[in-house]
């Protein structure tokens, strides 16, 4: 994969950001209308498909007796366990409490990559790490109200150590193998996986097949998943993984905004608060490379 100009490498941080952060209210809506687990499937198997046709050209770059144990940890890591336990984990915890936790993510991030892929891990990118956490807290502050329960906590650590651990290990095998096709096979192989469980636990007729829950199921098939997960990949592989995570700390700050806009929901001065915060923790995540550049 060639490397990526700035100005390239801008565009598709700040696509990917507004889609993960608009995201959350479109399937907020859309999860009245269907259960949580049978949604996550489908909308993940449905978009591994589409992105198979897509690639069915590049069919050769497969090589799936090399390569089907890259497919299938990569898709537990970041579909069955990151979607899987998301749905169940907001039974447990108010949303506001589980993002927090959720985006411990790019400080795991920071850390597992220091360890096993040997990026710089400075004292700069620490404290902007934290910052960024205490930024995304802020911003869903107003969604901690509500009974806590401890298996929700722990769910919710855990979808974020699965989350960091499948972007690093793609970094890590970025070479081996062919990043389009590792993003449809995760979501084929994980969508599966979900949707079988969805399928044992909830009941198909409890979907109502109208508008809401059409669209955020085409969006997440198109835009929240296939495009999504092609857009990180190329990023982290293309860069310090952690770098890249960090921009991901503007996903709630996003995901607030809109649903403010489209749902009605407060803006309140922590989003303002957060939004300073998160900005401060791109810019100390990211000054010690562009530091370099410049010398």
């Amino acid at each position: 994969m060639g490397e990526l100009t700035t100005a390239k490498r801008i565009m598709m941080i700040a696509l990917l950001v507004v889609l993960w952060g608009i995201s959350w209210p479109i399937y907020k809506v859309a999860l009245e209308f269907t259960p949580p687990l049978l949604f996550a499937g489908l909308r993940t198997l449905l978009g591994g498909l589409l992105l198979g046709v897509i690639l069915v050209p590049r069919w050769n770059r497969i090589r799936w007796k090399e390569n089907w144990r890259v497919y299938a940890i990569s898709g537990i890591f970041n579909v069955v366990l990151f979607y899987g336990l998301q749905t169940v984990g907001l039974m447990y915890v108010p949303s506001g409490l589980f993002s927090v936790l959720v985006y411990l993510q790019p400080v795991l991030v920071g850390i597992f990559a220091w360890m096993w892929l040997g990026e710089a891990m400075s004292r700069l990118k620490v404290i902007g790490l934290i910052i960024g956490f205490l930024g995304v807290a802020a911003v869903s502050v107003g969604g901690f109200s509500g009974h806590v329960a401890v298996a929700g906590v722990i769910i919710a650590i855990i979808t974020a150590v699965s989350w960091a651990l499948g972007t690093v290990y793609v970094k890590k095998v970025n070479q081996r193998v062919d990043s389009l096709w590792l993003v449809a096979f995760q979501c084929t192989l994980g969508g599966i996986v979900l949707t079988g469980a969805g399928t044992v636990t909830e009941n198909w007729s409890d979907i109502v097949w109208n508008v809401p829950y059409v669209s955020g199921l085409i969006f997440g098939t198109v835009l929240g998943i296939s495009l999504s997960w092609l857009l990180y990949f190329t990023l982290v592989n293309s860069g310090d993984a952690s770098k890249v995570a960090s921009y991901t700390f503007l996903v709630p700050v996003i995901s607030v905004f809109v649903s403010s806009l489209v749902l009605g929901e407060a803006i309140t001065a922590f989003l303002l608060i957060g939004l300073i915060l998160i900005g401060l923790s791109i810019y100390l995540v990211n000054r010690r490379a562009r530091v370099v550049r410049q010398a």
